[in-house]
C-alpha cells in the first residue's frame, strides 16, 4: 500500500485512495467535444466516503449543450483502480489516461485521446500542485492530466451514433475531503488558432487554522506552457466574480495574463462536502472567455483571442476569494 501511494505522489492521474475508507472523494474529469462543436460533454467517474464509512462508486454525466447532468451510483465494490498506473474500471466503464469505455444506460461506446499535453512535473514539483503535493492536510487535491488532445472514435447517446473523431479533449482530476468554500474554475481550448489551450482557477485554501487564496493558470501556447501559479512567485493582482462575469488578472516576472469570462447557462453537478456527493456546484460548458498574454519585458502581446466551449464554474462564497 505504501508503494502505491507513493508512485501515486508524483503520478497525478493514479489513484490516491490506497488506505482511504471514510471522508475522502476522488474523481476524474473528461471533457470532450466533437469537431464540428455541437455536442459537447464531461464524464466524471470517482468515489466517495462519508464521515461514517458509507462508501459509493460513480459515473456523472454533463451534458454541456442540452444544460442536462445524470449521476450513476455504484457499489463501491464495482469500483476497482489499478496499481501503479492510471486505469479504473467502474462496473463495466473503464478509464484511462489514454482512453475511456462506457456502458452506461444511455451511453455506450470507447474514444482515444491522442497528441495529449500534461502539466510540467519533476521531484520537487508534481503536476498542478507544486510542492503543495507533499502536504498531507490540504483539503483538496488537484492535478491536470492533459490540457489538450484529439479524439477519436463513437459514442452512442439515446440510440444516437455521435463521431467524435477530430473532436478535442481535455483531462483532469480531484481528490482530498471537499471542494474550497469558494472557488472559481475554468477552462477551454478552442481559440481561433489550434494548440492553446487555458486553464485557470482561484480557491479559498484552508491553512493551519487560517485560509489564504491560492490560484493555478496555465496556457499552452503552440508548444510551450506558460505558468501563473501561487508557488511561483506570480501575483494575483484582481479576483473578481458576479452572477454575469468573472475577471482574473495574474502577474509573474514575465508575463502578464488578463482573463474576462462571461457566465452562461449552467447545469448542476454533484460535489463533494465531508467525502460524500452530498453538495451542488453549478458548470456551463458553453462559456466565452476573453484572454489577453502580455509579455512584460517585451510589451509584445503573445495572445489576445477568445476561447469558446469553455468549462465554467463559480461556486461558494465568493467573497472568500474576491482580490484587487
Amino acid at each position: 500500500m505504501l508503494k502505491n501511494k507513493l508512485q501515486a505522489l508524483f503520478n497525478a492521474e493514479q489513484y490516491h485512495g490506497w488506505g482511504k475508507n471514510k471522508r475522502y472523494f476522488e474523481g476524474w474529469y473528461y471533457k470532450v467535444l466533437n469537431k464540428a462543436e455541437d455536442k459537447a460533454f464531461a464524464f466524471i467517474p470517482g468515489i466517495a466516503m462519508d464521515e461514517n464509512g458509507a462508501q459509493q462508486a460513480f459515473i456523472q454525466v454533463l451534458d454541456g449543450k442540452k444544460l442536462t447532468a445524470a449521476y450513476h451510483k455504484y457499489d463501491f465494490n464495482q469500483f476497482k483502480p489499478a496499481a501503479g498506473k492510471f486505469a479504473v474500471e467502474i462496473a463495466n466503464s473503464f478509464f484511462q489516461r489514454e482512453s475511456i469505455q462506457l456502458d452506461l444506460p444511455n451511453i455506450k461506446g470507447k474514444l482515444t485521446f491522442h497528441n495529449q499535453v500534461p502539466w510540467s512535473s519533476s521531484w520537487y514539483s508534481p503536476n498542478i500542485m507544486g510542492p503543495f503535493s507533499f502536504v498531507p492536510f490540504m483539503q483538496c487535491y488537484h492535478g491536470i492530466l492533459s490540457m489538450n488532445h484529439r479524439i477519436e472514435g463513437t459514442l452512442t447517446i439515446d440510440d444516437e451514433p455521435i463521431n467524435f473523431t477530430g473532436g478535442k479533449g481535455y483531462m483532469e482530476k480531484d481528490w482530498g475531503r471537499s471542494f474550497p468554500s469558494g472557488y472559481i474554475w475554468m477552462q477551454t481550448n478552442h481559440f481561433s488558432e489550434d494548440g492553446i489551450s487555458l486553464k485557470s482557477s482561484v480557491a479559498n485554501i484552508p491553512w493551519m487554522g487560517t485560509s489564504f487564496v491560492g490560484f493555478i493558470a496555465g496556457i499552452w501556447l503552440q508548444d510551450r506552457l506558460i505558468e501563473f501559479t501561487t508557488y511561483n512567485f506570480t501575483k494575483l493582482r484582481k479576483s473578481f466574480a458576479n452572477q454575469d462575469k468573472v475577471e482574473l488578472v495574474m502577474e509573474n516576472g514575465n508575463h502578464r495574463l488578463e482573463i474576462f469570462a462571461k457566465r452562461e447557462a449552467a447545469t448542476s453537478l454533484a460535489s463533494p462536502i465531508a467525502g460524500f456527493m452530498d453538495g451542488r456546484i453549478e458548470e456551463s460548458m458553453t462559456a466565452k472567455i476573453q484572454v489577453k498574454l502580455t509579455d512584460k519585458k517585451t510589451k509584445k502581446i503573445l495572445l489576445e483571442d477568445t476561447g469558446r466551449n469553455a468549462g465554467l464554474e463559480v461556486a461558494g462564497k465568493l467573497s472568500d476569494i474576491l482580490v484587487g
